[in-house]
């Protein structure tokens, strides 16, 4: 039985099917955390396992959105916010395929900048789990969101000028645009959190 297979038989499946998705993007943030050190092909087989789950419970998501006449928020919203999950578990996999393909070893920028990722995606996931009942408190679980993002961009920065202050040989510079690349990457991934974060937010001005 698969992750989202669980919310058809809740009576309000999609933010079941929300949560659930939800979830696996954190689960996915929490399996590149732990491949960093060896980012091997059995941490991409791994990931891309995760990723087929995710593409597959969102098909199912739309597929329900087009069979269901009322919904217990704006369609829009139920359609983006699972979109946003899909992106943060896609960013996993290319992360830790880039990492691997360029040779990009993990220091600690991306260690740090990963596990604020990992923080990120729990705090989406307490979120969904609490939108329905405590809207406020979801709304809270959204702001740690932007708050944490800020602290991504606060590491990347300091990464990215350290790392061209120390590009001081041209046969050595491939290898910053590719450790450039792979910090890039994973500052994107926290800016997918934040989309999701908005939406949420949205959807708590039009519910709460």
């Amino acid at each position: 039985m698969g992750l989202f297979d669980a919310g058809r038989r809740e009576s309000n499946k999609f933010v079941a099917m929300l949560v659930a998705h939800a979830a696996l993007a954190r689960r996915a943030v929490a399996c590149l955390e732990g491949s960093l050190e060896q980012p091997d092909p059995e941490a991409i087989g791994r990931m891309r396992a995760l990723a087929s789950e995710s593409g597959e419970g969102r098909r199912v998501l739309i597929d329900e959105l087009h069979d269901t006449f009322v919904t217990p928020f704006d369609r829009e919203d139920i359609y983006n916010l699972s979109q946003s999950f899909e992106r943060m578990v896609t960013y996993a996999l290319t992360t830790i395929e880039e990492m691997h393909l360029l040779h990009v070893a993990a220091d600690e920028p991306i260690r740090r900048m990963v596990a604020l990722i990992g923080e990120q995606a729990g705090d989406l996931e307490a979120a969904m789990q609490r939108l329905a009942r405590n809207p406020r408190v979801a709304d809270d679980h959204a702001n740690r969101v932007h708050e944490k993002e800020r602290e991504v961009e606060h590491v990347y920065r300091h990464a990215i000028h350290d790392l061209f202050a120390r590009a001081t040989d041209l046969p050595g510079l491939p290898a910053v645009l590719y450790r450039r690349e792979v910090y890039r990457h994973i500052s994107n991934m926290a800016d997918r959190a934040v989309s999701a974060a908005n939406m949420l937010g949205m959807v708590v001005m039009k519910i709460a």
